[in-house]
């Protein structure tokens, strides 16, 4: 049995190139460690889709229509700034699911691949735990006999697409990563939502107290207030109206000065007393690849999230009887493993807005680098739109081997752009459709 595509992670980038992949024509099975898709979106709680605020589009058909299905069902909202990735996650999983089945995705959850069969230069497949092969087997071969048929020891594949975020199918074939020489971080973050907000009273609040509105906003859309705020130690050159707020809840113990560190918050559709946090953030620099130092993180988040909601309802407005509704499954991961690409984009290469022949994505989203330390956090607005090789994401060693999501070959820098949702829909689509064009020789049509 043989797919022409197959795809490892069933989150933002892989969720777009398997659904591209499909409608094209080509026989696609994604695997998703989870028991539902969307990665970060749905199990870190990284939302809303940060707008990359470009004039030009490349490979936006799987966003829009994953956006244009949300909104059918009250899980979207477009914010007045023209961002439409203002979304509700849990009802994200659910359309993901009818959208993979509308395209024909062969979709296996819980499941993790096992190894990775190749030969000099080219993978052949990938295996899987035995009960699990026997089921795939069974189910999508076309052999009618299927009693007598002889079981293979793997699933052959065509192309095999790592949309796994931390690169574990290059991980586990024990290819090159560029952070092995670099060894550069960002701090993760741990996410949550909390509910029972009177979000009427929290707007009256809040837009009084703070008169900046390019850090402060709120609105009534589609019928419930939609919001947004947010406050960090850094200076920045911003006068922080939430700053005597945080700093009343440190003297009175609270919150510590490391929980002040950076907050952000988004009311979130369908959800009307709800607001969902971008923080805590982890100021301990740590591998990604050390489980031991990912699980002390998580416990840290915890911990974090518990006293932060204290301080919520015993100082803003309209939080008094909130409660934590939901935190994360996941660390919110800014950067990991890199692979090593035929290509390795660099901050030159974006800054400059350097052409490519096979372009993936368009983007004019700026630098964003997060820092453990006080005011070093950098957000670099980059003043043209530059575009993503999909040489990027194709491995050095290997032609039909393929990573998509934040792990692409770029370096420390570049990936701190490229890395938001919109930018991995793009490269899943975009590296599908490359693929198609390649496959059918039409390559530059």
């Amino acid at each position: 049995m043989k797919f022409d595509i197959i795809v490892v992670g069933g989150g933002t980038a892989g969720c777009a190139c398997a659904y591209t992949g499909a409608k094209l024509g080509f026989k696609v099975l994604l695997i998703e460690k989870n028991s539902y898709l969307g990665g970060t979106m749905t199990s870190s709680l990284v939302m809303p889709a940060m707008n990359t605020k470009t004039k030009l589009s490349l490979n936006t058909d799987f966003y829009n229509e994953l956006m244009s299905r949300l909104h059918n069902i009250g899980g979207q909202v477009t914010y007045p700034d023209g961002n439409i990735g203002w979304f509700n996650p849990e009802l994200m999983k659910i359309v993901l699911d009818k959208m993979m089945t509308d395209a024909g995705v062969n979709v296996l959850f819980d499941t993790t691949v096992s190894e990775v069969i190749r030969n000099k230069d080219k993978i052949l497949g990938i295996g899987l735990n035995d009960k699990i092969m026997k089921y795939i087997k069974s189910t999508y071969t076309d052999n009618i006999n299927k009693e007598n048929e002889i079981l293979s020891e793997y699933i052959e594949t065509t192309h095999l697409v790592d949309a796994t975020a931390d690169a574990k199918i290059f991980k586990k074939i024990n290819l090159k990563f560029l952070n092995n020489s670099e060894k550069k971080y960002q701090p993760t973050n741990l996410r949550f939502i909390m509910s029972g907000i009177n979000l009427k009273e929290f707007s009256d609040w809040i837009m009084e107290l703070d008169k900046d509105r390019n850090v402060t906003t709120s609105y009534e859309i589609d019928g419930q207030i939609h919001l947004s705020t947010a406050y960090t130690w850094d200076k920045g050159g911003i006068k922080w109206a939430l700053h005597p707020v945080f700093k009343e809840g440190i003297e009175e113990g609270l919150i510590t000065e490391a929980d002040s560190n950076y907050f952000q918050l988004f009311t979130i559709p369908k959800m009307p007393s709800s607001v969902a946090f971008n923080c805590p953030r982890i100021l301990e620099p740590f591998d990604i690849n050390d489980k031991v130092a990912y699980s002390k993180a998580l416990k840290q988040g915890r911990e974090s999230i518990l006293r932060l909601s204290n301080f919520l309802r015993a100082k803003f407005k309209g939080f008094e009887n909130s409660y934590i509704s939901n935190i994360a499954n996941t660390l919110g991961v800014r950067v990991s493993n890199r692979i090593e690409g035929k290509y390795i984009y660099t901050i030159d290469d974006l800054k400059t807005g350097k052409k490519f022949e096979h372009p993936v994505l368009i983007s004019k989203y700026p630098v964003d680098i997060h820092s453990e330390d006080k005011d070093c956090s950098k957000l670099e607005t980059i003043e043209q739109e530059y575009m993503l090789p999909v040489e990027s994401l194709i491995s050095k060693d290997y032609d039909n081997l393929f990573a998509v999501g934040r792990c692409i070959s770029a370096d420390f820098e570049a990936q701190a752009a490229l890395r938001i949702i919109p930018s991995c829909f793009a490269m899943g689509e975009g590296l599908a459709k490359y693929l198609h064009c390649k496959d059918t020789k039409i390559l530059g049509h």
